[in-house]
């Protein structure tokens, strides 16, 4: 835009809120004079007559505001935010002209996010992907020699072989489904839902599908929930899945003939979900790294279980991409406690502005 135009005109200004690109004009003072649409969405707590500063704190984007400001050629940066979630952003920075010794300042934002996040999952999918599918598929191509070789006249050996190729094809079809599923929800984490989900209804849900796995180990489901709807922005196929890890998982590795407790419990702000079991419980030392990808407790113990290694990592980026937070509480004999608190449907989340 030409030098020419004044920064505070008001076809300047229209022009700018009509863009569809994410851009901010500052005035002389850092102070924004005019967002684009795009730009409201990108940083919600940027608004017209605030500076950019109390917003966006990153020292090396306010050196090189000030830099262009003062008359500086055109800058391009990239910042990147760690919290609520990580993402990235280009910056161009440029002066829009105007009198005396500072100037007024255009920021054009891109958000690379998304870009980021996708090749960083393409390194991590291949170094993950190789090391959990060796072992079944070494396991798969022995028994396949075999029964080439010295089993093939065997009937007997046949059918157990079969049965255990079986076994270990379905062991890499729930870990790729796994990986994948992961990846979707990292590659979205930046963008968080804003469709009111019933939180409550999803608990019921997931409570009586999961009733004939309760039963075979003797296992108790007692839900509790509000007799009315709690809504939470959400993605609903996300939310069923974080539910269906956190009560599968307490069936499974809780107390045989024991209780599992799902709790909503709705307040002004916040929803929260807590699932309890009564189980062995899980030693201090492993609380910190239990959401890591393929970190077990128990390996031996997850894999007969038919555990990928990837449910609470899962469950983890489906927390964080709801602007939540998630909780493990455990002492050693007394079962594990799960928490999932997510900022209720209308409410603000935290770290938005």
């Amino acid at each position: 835009m030409p030098d020419i135009v004044s920064p505070n005109a008001p076809a300047t200004l229209a022009l700018i809120e009509a863009l569809g690109s994410a851009v901010v004009l500052l005035d002389t003072q850092g102070v924004a004079q005019a967002l684009s649409p795009a730009m409201r969405g990108l940083v919600p707590g940027l608004e017209v007559g605030k500076p950019l500063t109390l917003v966006l704190r990153d020292p090396d984007l306010i050196e090189a505001i000030e830099e262009v400001a003062r008359g500086g050629d055109r800058q391009v940066i990239e910042l990147i935010e760690r919290v609520p979630v990580e993402r990235t952003f280009r910056i161009h920075i440029a002066s829009l002209g105007g009198s005396g010794w500072r100037r007024a300042v255009l920021l054009t934002f891109e958000d690379l996010s998304e870009q980021r996040v996708t090749e960083r999952m393409r390194v991590d999918f291949v170094a993950n992907a190789s090391h959990e599918l060796r072992t079944p598929l070494a396991s798969l191509l022995g028994f396949v020699e075999t029964l080439q070789g010295p089993a093939r006249n065997d009937a007997s050996a046949r059918e157990r072989f079969l049965a255990i190729m079986r076994e270990q094809g379905l062991r890499m079809a729930r870990l790729v489904d796994d990986l994948l599923s992961l990846s979707r929800i990292e590659l979205r984490a930046h963008l968080a839902p804003d469709t009111p989900v019933d939180l409550a209804g999803i608990s019921r849900e997931i409570v009586d599908s999961l009733t004939l796995m309760a039963r075979e180990r003797k296992v108790t489901l007692k839900l509790t929930i509000p007799p009315e709807p709690v809504q939470v922005p959400g993605d609903r196929d996300e939310l069923m899945r974080l539910m269906e890890n956190l009560v599968e998982n307490a069936i499974k590795y809780g107390k045989e003939g024991g209780e599992v407790a799902i709790d909503v419990v709705s307040g002004a702000s916040e929803v929260s979900v807590c699932i309890r079991d009564d189980g062995p419980g899980i030693a201090p030392e492993h609380l910190p790294r239990l959401t890591e990808r393929f970190y077990r407790v128990d390996t031996a113990a997850s894999r007969e279980a038919g555990g990928t290694g990837l449910g609470l990592a899962i469950v983890k980026h489906i927390v964080l991409r709801h602007r939540g937070r998630l909780t493990i509480e455990s002492t050693r004999g007394e079962g594990a406690t799960f928490r999932a608190t997510m900022p209720r449907f209308g409410v603000p989340a935290r770290g938005a502005s």
